[in-house]
């Protein structure tokens, strides 16, 4: 087997990778610069704007795993662009390239569209892989941790002073990196079970984690009690512009993020569990948390 992974350079691409590589599934990965040499790894210089490059990366390939997306950007233009323009890229790379398995990792804000341009470029390349012709699957993966995570660091980093702020009431479920690494590879060779499925895996915990909860589990794995304030939305999007203005392009807390973390409920939803002979998870999210707690410490992260 062999798959075409898009974002292999990323947090979760990386833990595709090295799934891939503990089952022996050769992966040919697009990267806008040189990689480092690694076994069963074929690197294909370019980009989602580069329809050649795409066309490569899928030839010859059991499926296509679309991992690559824009988390953060200035505004609806840079999201539309990322996620949407380039989701619309590598569905015609694979129809070029006669690779018809396609999974395509969205994400729960998809869910709420109208919450942020986040969302909504989510919904609307969801949109694209649903009329692509495809046999796709689609998994809408909940908070994902784990190691190489930049997106939760702040929250460990604030554990270790005892205080972690967590937006208004509400609930969230989780996924370690390394369980949704699982099943994307999975999914490849799921057959009827996973065609024309929506996903929202998690780790198990039945109606997620409260924010307090969460909260308090990161601060145990950091070794703190810690105090877990929920900040009123007005006090959330006034620190996400005061992220923005200190840390330009690299803030993580940003109006638009603001605006999807305010929302109650990012429970998975029960109804759209992946099939349990398809894939279940098997990292609970406390030690899990322990373990990325324990990489960040050895990588001089935290």
């Amino acid at each position: 087997m062999s798959v075409a992974v898009t974002g292999g350079t990323g947090f979760v691409g990386q833990a595709v990778l090295d799934e891939a590589a503990r089952r022996g599934v050769s992966v040919r990965a697009l990267t806008r610069r040189d990689q480092p040499l690694r076994e069963g790894v074929t690197w294909i210089r370019g980009d989602l704007a580069d329809a050649d490059a795409l066309v490569r990366l899928a030839r010859g390939s059991t499926a296509v795993l679309h991992i690559a997306g824009v988390v953060n950007a200035p505004d609806r233009v840079g999201f539309h662009t990322g996620n949407v323009e380039g989701t619309q890229a590598i569905v015609q790379a694979a129809r070029e390239a006669g690779v018809s398995r396609f999974v395509h990792v969205s994400s729960l804000a998809a869910r709420e569209p109208g919450l942020s341009e986040y969302g909504h470029s989510k919904r609307l390349a969801e949109e694209v892989v649903q009329v692509s012709g495809l046999d796709w699957t689609i998994v809408r993966p909940p908070a994902i941790y784990g190691p190489r995570d930049t997106e939760m660091l702040d929250l460990y980093r604030a554990a270790r002073w005892r205080v972690v702020p967590m937006p208004p009431p509400g609930r969230a479920s989780m996924l370690h990196s390394e369980d949704l690494a699982r099943l994307l590879l999975d999914l490849v060779r799921a057959g009827d079970l996973a065609a024309e499925r929506i996903f929202e895996p998690d780790d198990g915990r039945a109606g997620g984690w409260s924010h307090r909860e969460l909260a308090r589990a990161i601060g145990h794995a950091v070794g703190r009690t810690v105090w877990s304030p929920n900040m009123p939305a007005s006090w959330l999007m006034a620190a996400a512009r005061i992220d923005r203005r200190l840390r330009g392009e690299d803030a993580k807390l940003t109006p638009d993020r603001a605006g999807y973390m305010c929302h109650p409920d990012w429970v998975s939803d029960p109804d759209r569990r992946v099939p349990g002979d398809v894939w279940q998870p098997a990292i609970g999210t406390p030690a899990g948390l322990a373990a990325t707690v324990a990489w960040y410490r050895e990588k001089g992260w935290l």
